[in-house]
């Protein structure tokens, strides 16, 4: 668009979630919110969406749509535990760290057991030893389901090798395999991979899809590939308060965010600015990247100057925990870990103009 048009660049790289909803979207939703239509899901534009599901992984599958990424995730992880079962995830899970207990509370008690690892990523020679190791007594809580963040609290993706390996270790165990995917999308652009490839054939029995933090306004779902899981989701989601009789509002987000694979396009775009974001302030002097940029979440090592800089200028960000740091990677004295995100509704002049924040003389090294 012409320059005279364009917004004022913007600041803020707390989180993808801080943006509304993207134009197709909001086209969905104004369409779908037409007229009078059954309540409770049986109206036709949630069987379209079950529809498009199983078109998008080429597998039939059970579909149950939520408002939120906590209800889906406590959802999904109830379906496959019992009240005195143990879930298997990073120390740093958004459904371990971020969940308030959900998950535990729509469970009726089981508890999750954090493992750490490089990259907030699970690792399969740990995980097998975990759970060869844990007890096997009545006294204990016996493992029941492992759950993956695809893409991972520090940003990183799971390589279908990668999930198909941790796959491998549920199955000899009798364990089910969940993948928190708030960020799918994000992945799935940096993988170049099919959904089906990175889920069901991988080894995913069950998957939280996100849509929330890529262009729609609250969308999410618990997918089931094994019907066994379903059996008890209807029941589940109704008694935990997350049957919408409105229904129909989120699948038309979901039909406008599937149709044309306009959600892949919000993820290019989150994921190009995030690269965009990444190569700059790596050649910031004084600025190091803690993990490789994969999704669309950078995480970097900033001097306490740049930071104090940063937010005198009004950049919104968070400061993140160095638990899942590599070894030889550390956060030094007059230092701190940061994270900053992307979305579908970021500009190259966002990235810019806080790129000339961090380097305010034009310093920035080659």
């Amino acid at each position: 668009m012409p320059s005279g048009d364009r917004r004022p660049a913007l600041l803020n790289f707390a989180s993808d979630n801080v943006w509304g909803a993207s134009e197709p979207v909001l086209r969905a939703l104004v369409d779908g919110n037409a007229g009078p239509l059954p309540s409770y899901g049986a109206d036709p534009l949630t069987r379209r969406l079950a529809d498009a599901f199983a078109a998008l992984f080429e597998h039939e599958v059970a579909v149950f749509p939520v408002a939120t990424g906590t209800a889906a995730n406590a959802l999904a992880l109830s379906a496959a535990l019992s009240p005195f079962g143990l879930c298997v995830c990073h120390e740093e899970a958004h459904v371990i760290d971020d969940e308030c207990g959900a998950p535990e509370f729509f469970a009726g008690g089981a508890k999750l057991l954090g493992l750490p690892g490089t990259g907030c990523k699970l690792d399969p020679e740990r995980l097998a030893a975990t759970l060869d190791g844990l007890p096997r007594h009545e006294k204990q809580m016996p493992a029941e389901i492992v759950s993956i963040s695809q893409a991972t609290e520090s940003g990183v993706v799971y390589r279908p090798e990668e999930i198909a390996a941790l796959s491998a270790v549920c199955r000899a165990r009798g364990l089910v395999l969940h993948m928190d995917g708030a960020r799918l999308a994000n992945a799935l652009v940096t993988l170049g991979c099919s959904a089906a490839e990175m889920t069901w054939r991988a080894g995913i029995d069950i998957l939280s899809f996100g849509g929330t933090k890529n262009g729609c306004l609250a969308a999410e779902a618990v997918i089931c590939f094994d019907p066994k899981l379903a059996r008890t989701l209807g029941q589940r989601r109704k008694r935990g308060g997350h049957t919408l009789s409105k229904a129909r509002l989120i699948a038309a987000q979901f039909l406008g965010y599937l149709q044309d694979d306009h959600w892949l396009a919000n993820a290019r775009q989150a994921n190009a600015m995030a690269g965009r974001l990444a190569e700059g302030l790596r050649h910031v002097p004084g600025i190091r990247l803690a993990w490789p940029t994969e999704a669309n979440e950078v995480f970097v090592i900033l001097p306490d100057e740049i930071d104090r800089r940063l937010r005198q200028a009004g950049a919104v960000f968070h400061p993140w925990s160095g638990r899942a740091l590599a070894p030889e990677t550390t956060v030094g004295p007059g230092e701190s870990l940061a994270r900053l995100v992307t979305s579908f509704a970021t500009e190259a002049d966002d990235v810019d103009a806080l790129l000339r924040i961090a380097a305010p003389s034009g310093g920035i090294g080659t």
